[in-house]
Order: structure tokens, then C-alpha cells, then sequence
């Protein structure tokens, strides 16, 4: 390129002749990246600084002998001698550590203008190196003209100057040749070794007032992604507003708002903190009245000042003053997005040098709202990277804690372990909380950081105290945490443990622990090894202490439920040796031979009351012989199954040893007058089903356990004790010598067991309603097949259910004096509820006695007949239970009617018996009155 125009304007309150002069521009042959990266609207302030870095820049895309013609359109603003110096040291390529100040032949003062000024700077780059520098004053020839005017400015800004005013323009004739050839020799031998990798901070670039902002957010975008630290990231923008506002120096003060303290913090190399010899890791508090730094960050306002010390709101000035000849002081806050003090800056220039102006502040303000961004996003990330190792770290707790749950001391040991790594802990102790006493307790306390896994400390003897006592007692009292930075400086603290170990307590975190809102126990840390426990420790461990709550109360559950399965397993032993049977019994049976025949079994219509309940032992033992013999059955295990379920029937008026033989009669009756309804497997679960299906009844019906919330309906909601009687079942047959299936093949046990599960929920009134409308359907729809499984699943349960109720089939001395039985059973439970303040159903209310009739005629024409009706549709062989059941049926319904009859006729009596006591109750009162 051979040459060109650049044009630069500021728009500020004017803005007619910048469009006009950045026209030129676009019809000016330049490089794009020179047109479009360096057109401005910015201050005039800034505008010499831009032209001196675009002809800087410029150099690399022209020829030698190129010439360039910057206009500079300007409406105001303080054009100093300093602004001079940075525009020459930057066309030069090195700051200048001379005091420069050009002699400019102007006629009126640079500061304000109400005139429009154009200032036309001519270089030829071949002769950039005949510049002369004459002692420590450049050598300026000037020639004058003078300018035409702004209207629009004129009218805004006419109070300034009144004079017309006249704009140099400069032409270089010097030459800079020590400064140049060195430079240009030093970028030659960059260049010829590029072996050598070398990483560009950003403060090494001089970044111009209000330059490429775009490329500093870039570069400070690549250093946050090299080392996204808070830090850092202050120390490289302090660095840019450092270069931007040409101070010495800077001194850059970061902020601890948990402790209220600044401390100084500096880079010694790239990326690397570190602190200068003189400084000592200096820190001090936020507050008025001693540091510059230190008032700034109590009042968050900049402050521009000279000769600091001798300002009363901050009289010691800066910590570093006297070392970096410290004179003139711009000291402003840096502030997060969420309004937090991040740091203090404080930038310096000597006496010699100029002092700081209000266009220095707001060229700072201008860098720390971009620089804001990559800190806000520093902040992000350093939270996001705390997190996630906070996260890690109490998923390792998780994970040794609920993986390997021996005992509560091991959990104790674990959770101060890992709460020491949490907060760089020197010692840990961990107080439980004991309600009932209100006191604090603890067997392995004070333990050190050389805690290892593998060897824990052993327990010690046990510590208590009451809660509201020392530091922990506090804490448990009040729930609130404590961090106390100075141990020996609370009247809390009890010293008397320091005297009497040598140890030395200096800080200490103490936390309550809680679940469910209420404190279980207190973590108290001791000491931490890198200064004082911070606001973030405190973070930290309340979200572990969270996760310590719920292993702990878990630990309790655990040793709860530990507990209880040994009570339970001494339970079972107490249990088992009163429930199985007596070995006298067992030989005496196991002499006896097994009779063929036993007359009268197989009737519908036997007794069960008149036989002896170690007969109905035999009678079960030969019944069971008789439908599936012994070739895949032990004798011996048999008769101990059989008199383990005797034994194992309750006390109770109905639901006992004689219920259960009974009902296991009527399945073998049925079973022998249908013999290939059922197959064998089938047979075997019903028949095992009938003589176990009311084991361990309580004389209780499920309703009233739920009602009064029996350990039996927390374990099962619905069939509550035909569950348990399931339950029982198996049990039994778990127990040594008691499994009757013992030479099944796997598939059976399998099968007959789910069978019997399924015969003894049958038994649940509650299912009979729907299994006798699903199987009632399939009957009238002609659409039952006993090749079906289930159908054949249908006609097992109802068969089970016409069984359990086989009493009401029976002769009418058999079913009334079973009827007797159940409603003292009835009675006693109507009791119980009575206890409750519950009022009993009339059924089951022993005043109600002349209801019997009557709720045994709606129990026999809702239930047990619609239920042999269906069987017999399925089974004729089961017309004996039908026919019986009707009987029954009649005689109940004479006799309620006959007890209608009666209590009407005693109602009527009443009736008559209180008009009469009326009458004589009127001729009473007539005499009385008379």
C-alpha cells in the first residue's frame, strides 16, 4: 500500500464534522483492518493515543517509503503534555522514561475547545528515523492555520474560551536511533528463533485508552481459560488499567469480607502469586482512618489524591509509599456482580510525574465494567469448581459410609475423618445428643488429623455433659453454628483441657448436626492448619453435616433393627420350643400303625366336637395317608407337621385346632367324592391349605386389626391374617423335621406352595365377592373349562371358602353349637372395641343378644348359600353341604321370626305398662292440687 488517510473522531456533544471526516475513510485505499478496527468515537483524550497505535500498526502493511496523514477531529477535552509522551512511546514501540514535554506553538490553551480542530500529523515511515531528540525535550517545527468552527459545538459549549483558536501542525524532523535499532534488532532475533515457546500476558501489551476492548475481553478470556482464578484474573485487568492510565505502578489489595480484611497480593511471574520481600504477606482491616486501601474499602468511593499521608481521612497513606516513591494516588474498589468488595486498586505515579485527572478514573471505570465480565465469570467458575469437588467429595462420604455400616463408633470415626479433610482440620470431635437426659455424650473424641482408616483409635471411656455447658453444649442448645476465630478470646471457651494436655486451641467450627429438625449431635473442629475457619468452610460443612445427620440416623436405625433381630431371634428360639411338639407325643404316634380305614370320615355331615384333639391328630395324620400315601412323604415328618399345626392354634372360642381339622375334613370329604376334579398337586394344597388356613388366629377379624393398628397390619394391608396364616405355614415347615415336602422336586415345592398361599387368601371373605362373580359369569355363560388354570384358580377358592364355612352345612345340634362358639368369640371382640370407645356392630354386642337369629339368617341367604349353589353347579357331589345349608337356613328363619314375634309382643306390653303408669301419674297430680 502506498499511503492513505486515517481519520478518528470523538462524537461528545458535537457530531457533524466526525461523519464528515470519517467519510474520508471509505474512499481512502487502507487496509480493512486498519479502517475497521480503528475507527472511534471516543473522547479526544484518547484519539492521539489510537492514531499513535494505528500508524504503529500501520508500518506493518506499507511500504517503506509510505506516507500517512492522520486527522484528529477534536471538541474537547485536556490534550497534555503526558498524552504527548504515551503517543511517542507508543510510535516508537518502547515506553519513555524521560520527562518529554513538546514545545507546541499554540494560541490558546489545549484543555477545552469550542472550535472544531483538525491536526494533521504527516510521517514518512522512511524517516521515522530521522527524529532528534534535543536534551529531554523533543524538537517540534511547527506551522499554524487556523480552523473553521463547529456550529453545533460552538452553541453547546460557548463559555470556555472566547478566543479564536489556532491548531499546530507538527512535523518531526528528529531522529530516535538507539531506541529503534534496538528494537528493531531484538524483533529480528524473535523472529529468526522461534524454537523457543513464550505464553503473552495480557498486561505486557499497552493497551491505549479505550482501545481495542474487544481484543483485551479476548485475551483476558484466553488467560481466565489458563487459569480461571478470582485472582488472576484482578491482578492481569489491574495490569491493562495499569498500561491504560500510564501510572508507575499499581498495588492491588484483595478483600476477605467473612474477616473484614484487606491483604496485598502481587504476581512475581506470570500466573504465579506472590509477594514482594518488603510486603511480608501485609494485611490490614477495612476501615477509615489508617490506610488509603482500607478506606476505600469501607466507603467504596475512588478517591484521587496527592501526598497521601498528609490527607486525615487515611494518614498512613499506602503501606508501600516510601519504597515505590508513591505520590500521586488513584485508589478505587473493585466490586462483583453481586456487590461484594472483590479488591482494592491503588495506582501510583511519582512526584515528577503528573497527578491523576478525572478522565484517569473514568478510563478505569470503563476497563473494570469489561474486565467485570471475565470476573463475574471467574467468580462462576471458581464456585462451580468448588461445588463439584465439594460434590465428589461427599459422594466418597456416601459411599464409605452406607457401603460399609459395621457399627456407630466406626461411623463416628469415619464422619470426623472425613470432616477434618473437609475444613483442614487439626482435630475432631463428635458429641451425640441424649434427649432423654438432655445431655451431650461421646466415646471417641478430640481425634487428630494422623487418623487412618486402617488403624482407628480405639473408644475410650464414655464422656458426658449437660447441653448448654461449653462451646458444643451451646451449639446443641441453641442449633446455631459457632465460629469463633480466637478461641481463648470467648468466655465460652473452657481452657481447662489446654492446661491439662499442653494442647493449644486456637480457632474452632462447631456445627450442629440434624435430622427432622431437631439436633442429634455437634461436630466441633479444632484448629485449622491454614489460618481461621472461613464463611466457606462454614458452607461446606453444613451441607456435609446434612449428609453426617443421615448416616447417623441411620447408624441408630441400624442398631435398632440389629437389636431387634437378636430380641427376635430369642423370640423365635422361646417360641419355637413352646410351638413345635413334644417328642413324647411324636413317639407315641410314630409307634402307632396308621389304621385304613376310619368310619365316618368322609361324610359331610361328620362331627368334629366329639373326638379328642390328639384323635383329630390321628384323624388328620390318616386322611392324609389315605389321599396321597406315603411313598413320597416321611411318616415321621408328618405326624411332627401335624402336631406343630395343633399346637400352633390358638385359645380362642372358634378359631382353633377344632375349626381347622374340621375344615380340613370337609376338603377331604369333597376331594374323595370328586376324585379327578383336582389334580394331585392341587389336591395336596387345598388339603394343607384346609388344616392351616386360621394358624395363630387371634379371634380378631381384619377389620379390627387395622383399626387398632396391629403390629400384623403394618406387615400385610390387605388379607392382613391370612397372610400371617400363610406365614405360620411355612414356618413350620422350615423347621427341623417338619417339611412334608421334603422329596418334592423343586417345580412342585414351588407350585404347592404359591397353591397354598392362593387357597389360604381364599379364605378372606372379602375375596369370596369377587371370585363368585368372575366364576358365576363364567358358569352362566357356559364358558367354565377345567382345562383353563383360571378357571380351575376360581373353583379352588370357592371350594376353600365353602369349607371354612362347612359348620353351617352341618346337622342343627353340630351348627348350633358352633354357632354358640362363634358368637362368644363375636362378644369378645365387641368387648375389646367397647374398650376402645368404639361401638361394636349388633352382631358382636353381647347386649344384643336376640339379634342371633336374625344375622344368621342374612349370613346363611347372602353368603353360604349362594356359595354351595355354585359349587354344586361345578361339583354335584357337594349337594350334601347345599341341602344341610338350607336346612339350617329354615330353622334360623323360624326362629328369628319367632323372636320378632316375641319382642314385638314385649314391646306392645311396654307401651301398655306406660300409659297406665301415666294415668295414675295425672290422678296423682290431681289430688296433690286439689
Amino acid at each position: 500500500m502506498d499511503g492513505g488517510v486515517l481519520v478518528l473522531g470523538h462524537g461528545g456533544g458535537g457530531g457533524g464534522g466526525v461523519e464528515k471526516s470519517c467519510g474520508q475513510i471509505l474512499s481512502t485505499p487502507m487496509s480493512n483492518r486498519i479502517k475497521d478496527a480503528y475507527t472511534y468515537r471516543e473522547p479526544p483524550l484518547f484519539s492521539l493515543k489510537i492514531a499513535a497505535v494505528s500508524l504503529s500498526i500501520g508500518r506493518k502493511y506499507v511500504r517503506s517509503d509510505a506516507t500517512f496523514s492522520i486527522s484528529l477531529c477534536i471538541w474537547g477535552g485536556p490534550m497534555t503534555p503526558n498524552n504527548y509522551r504515551h503517543t511517542l512511546s507508543i510510535l516508537i514501540g518502547r515506553p519513555l522514561k524521560t520527562n518529554i514535554r513538546p514545545r507546541v506553538n499554540i494560541s490558546a490553551p489545549l484543555y477545552y475547545m469550542r472550535k472544531t480542530l483538525q491536526q494533521n500529523l504527516v510521517l514518512n515511515t522512511s524517516s521515522l528515523s530521522r527524529l532528534k531528540l534535543s536534551g529531554n525535550n523533543w524538537e517540534f517545527h511547527q506551522t499554524t492555520r487556523q480552523l473553521g468552527t463547529s456550529t453545533r459545538h460552538h452553541q453547546s459549549q460557548p463559555r470556555y474560551f472566547n478566543a479564536p483558536f489556532h491548531l499546530s501542525k507538527i512535523v518531526f524532523d528528529t531522529l530516535m536511533c538507539k531506541e529503534q535499532r534496538g528494537k528493531t534488532k531484538r524483533q529480528r532475533n524473535a523472529k529468526e528463533t522461534k524454537c523457543h515457546v513464550h505464553h503473552v500476558w495480557i498486561h505486557h501489551i499497552k493497551f491505549c485508552v479505550h482501545a481495542d476492548k474487544r481484543k483485551m475481553l479476548q485475551e483476558m478470556t484466553q488467560s481466565l481459560q489458563i487459569r480461571p482464578n478470582k485472582a488472576h484474573v484482578l491482578w492481569e485487568l489491574s495490569q491493562c488499567i495499569s498500561s491504560a492510565v500510564s501510572s508507575e505502578g499499581f498495588n492491588m489489595y484483595l478483600s476477605d469480607p467473612s474477616s473484614q480484611m484487606l491483604t496485598y497480593y502481587t504476581e512475581s511471574h506470570p500466573g504465579r502469586p506472590g509477594v514482594l520481600p518488603e510486603s511480608g504477606g501485609w494485611s490490614c482491616e477495612i476501615g477509615s482512618g489508617t490506610w488509603l486501601c482500607a478506606w476505600v474499602a469501607a466507603t467504596r468511593q475512588p478517591v484521587r489524591v496527592s501526598n497521601p499521608t498528609s490527607d486525615p481521612r487515611f494518614p498512613h497513606g499506602s503501606p508501600f509509599g516510601e519504597a515505590q516513591e508513591l505520590y500521586h494516588t488513584l485508589g478505587i474498589g473493585i466490586t462483583q456482580s453481586d456487590g461484594e468488595l472483590a479488591a482494592v486498586l491503588e495506582l501510583y505515579r511519582k512526584e515528577t510525574d503528573e497527578p491523576f485527572f478525572e478522565e484517569d478514573e473514568e478510563i478505569v471505570n470503563s476497563y473494570l465494567v469489561w474486565g467485570g465480565i471475565a470476573l463475574h465469570y471467574a467468580e462462576l467458575y471458581h464456585n462451580m469448581v468448588k461445588q463439584r469437588k465439594l460434590n465428589d467429595f461427599i459422594l466418597s462420604v456416601v459411599k464409605s459410609i452406607f457401603q460399609d455400616m459395621v457399627s456407630m463408633d466406626t461411623l463416628i470415626m469415619k464422619v470426623m475423618s472425613f470432616a477434618q479433610k473437609l475444613v483442614s482440620a487439626d482435630r475432631a470431635s463428635l458429641f451425640l445428643v441424649d434427649a432423654k437426659n438432655r445431655q451431650l455424650y461421646a466415646r471417641i473424641f478430640d481425634m487428630a488429623s494422623e487418623f487412618h482408616e486402617d488403624n482407628p483409635p480405639q473408644a475410650s471411656k464414655e464422656i458426658r455433659f449437660p447441653i448448654g455447658t461449653g462451646i458444643a453444649g451451646i451449639v446443641a442448645q441453641t442449633g446455631t453454628v459457632l465460629n469463633i476465630p480466637d478461641a481463648y478470646a470467648d468466655p465460652r471457651f473452657n481452657r481447662t483441657v489446654d492446661q491439662l494436655t499442653g494442647y493449644v486451641t486456637k480457632s474452632i467450627l462447631c456445627m450442629p448436626i440434624f435430622i427432622r429438625g431437631n439436633v442429634i449431635g455437634v461436630m466441633q473442629m479444632v484448629n485449622k492448619t491454614t489460618g481461621i475457619f472461613s464463611r466457606d468452610d462454614e458452607e461446606s460443612f453444613e451441607m456435609f453435616a446434612v449428609y453426617c445427620g443421615l448416616a447417623l440416623h441411620h447408624a441408630k436405625l441400624y442398631d435398632k433393627i440389629r437389636r431387634s433381630e437378636q430380641k427376635y431371634k430369642v423370640a423365635l428360639e422361646v417360641m419355637s420350643y413352646h410351638s413345635t411338639c413334644v417328642e413324647d407325643e411324636i413317639e407315641m404316634l410314630s409307634s402307632e400303625p396308621i389304621p385304613n380305614t376310619m368310619a365316618g370320615v368322609d361324610d359331610y355331615y361328620f362331627s368334629p366336637l366329639a373326638i379328642e384333639d390328639l384323635d383329630k391328630v390321628r384323624h388328620s395324620i390318616y386322611m392324609f395317608v389315605d389321599l396321597f400315601g406315603l411313598s413320597r412323604f416321611e411318616k415321621e415328618a408328618l405326624i411332627r407337621f401335624t402336631l406343630t399345626v395343633k399346637k400352633n392354634y390358638r385359645r380362642v372360642p372358634y378359631h382353633n385346632w377344632t375349626h381347622g381339622f374340621s375344615v380340613s375334613n370337609s376338603m377331604y370329604t369333597i376331594i374323595k367324592h370328586a376324585p379327578k376334579s383336582f389334580k394331585p398337586l392341587e389336591c395336596l394344597a387345598l388339603y394343607i391349605g384346609s388344616l392351616c388356613h386360621d394358624l395363630d388366629h387371634r379371634g380378631k377379624n381384619n377389620k379390627f386389626m387395622l383399626e387398632t393398628e396391629s403390629p400384623l397390619a403394618a406387615i400385610y394391608t390387605t388379607s392382613t391374617l391370612e397372610h400371617h396364616h400363610f406365614n405360620q405355614t411355612v414356618t413350620i415347615l422350615q423347621q427341623d423335621g417338619h417339611n412334608i415336602f421334603g422329596k418334592l422336586t423343586s417345580s412342585e415345592y414351588k407350585q404347592v406352595l404359591g397353591n397354598i398361599k392362593h387357597c389360604i387368601l381364599a379364605t378372606d371373605l372379602a375375596l369370596f365377592f369377587p371370585n363368585k362373580a368372575k366364576l358365576t359369569k363364567i358358569v352362566e355363560e357356559g364358558k367354565f373349562d377345567w382345562e383353563n388354570p383360571e378357571h380351575r384358580l376360581l373353583i379352588e377358592a370357592i371350594t376353600m371358602t365353602a369349607c371354612d364355612l362347612c359348620a353351617s352345612a352341618k346337622p342343627w345340634d353340630i351348627q348350633a353349637e358352633t354357632v354358640k362358639v362363634i358368637f362368644e368369640e363375636f362378644y369378645e371382640q365387641g368387648d375389646a372395641e367397647k374398650a376402645q370407645g368404639k361401638k361394636p356392630i349388633a352382631m358382636m354386642d353381647r347386649d344384643m343378644v336376640d339379634e342371633q337369629a336374625t344375622s344368621q339368617v342374612g349370613f346363611l341367604s347372602g353368603i353360604c348359600i349362594p356359595c354351595y349353589e355354585l359349587l354344586y353347579k361345578l361339583l354335584p357331589a357337594t349337594e350334601p353341604l347345599l341341602l344341610g345349608c338350607k336346612a339350617n337356613f329354615e330353622r334360623w328363619k323360624t326362629i328369628a321370626e319367632e323372636e320378632s314375634a316375641k319382642a314385638q309382643k314385649i314391646e306392645e306390653q311396654k307401651s301398655i305398662e306406660t300409659i297406665d303408669v301415666g294415668k295414675y301419674a295425672d290422678i296423682e297430680f290431681f289430688i296433690e292440687n286439689t
